[in-house]
């Protein structure tokens, strides 16, 4: 999963901490909920890569690498956008990225509506289940390219239409 320079971040959300290390360029949703208001350094505002789309409300793409390490060795990479595990995350909410992060088989093409999948997964498939269930996120803006990357518009929050 990840990110090429290409994109643009139109509305990003900076309230948001995550407690797990990730790669940047997937969907995140929220897990558990912070205080109300305007409390910006709520700890318990979390985000994550569910495990399930079932349920969960997308927030956005992900644009930080999530890492977990010891930071009496060596520093964080801030070149590379790296945010310690536990920090404040920067989440897209709308925009366009060039991601990697499709679920592996599925072959999106200009057009299709992008959907939440599990694990931070894009998709063009709507999934079943429960009301946020595979939740349009926006649309594919390309086919493939030769890296295995595809433009995604994100346009969160949304009616659940792209």
């Amino acid at each position: 999963m990840a990110l090429k320079g290409d994109r643009y971040e139109g509305v990003t959300d900076i309230s948001f901490f995550m407690n797990e290390t990730a790669t940047r360029g997937g969907i995140v949703c929220l897990k558990t909920p912070g205080g109300s208001g305007a409390a910006m350094d709520q700890g318990k505002a979390l985000v994550t890569y569910h495990a399930t789309a079932s349920g969960q409300a997308p927030l956005g793409i992900l644009l930080n690498d999530m890492v977990n390490i010891d930071q009496t060795r060596q520093h964080i990479n801030f070149h590379k956008n790296e945010v310690q595990k536990g920090g404040k995350v920067t989440v897209l909410k709308q925009g366009y990225v060039v991601t990697s992060t499709v679920y592996p088989g599925v072959t999106p093409t200009a057009g299709d509506i992008a959907y939440v999948s599990h694990s931070g997964y894009i998709t063009n498939t709507k999934a079943a289940g429960s009301v946020n269930a595979g939740q349009a996120i926006g649309r594919f803006l390309s086919n493939k390219d030769e890296d295995g990357y595809w433009k995604v518009e994100v346009n969160l929050p949304n009616n659940g239409q792209g």
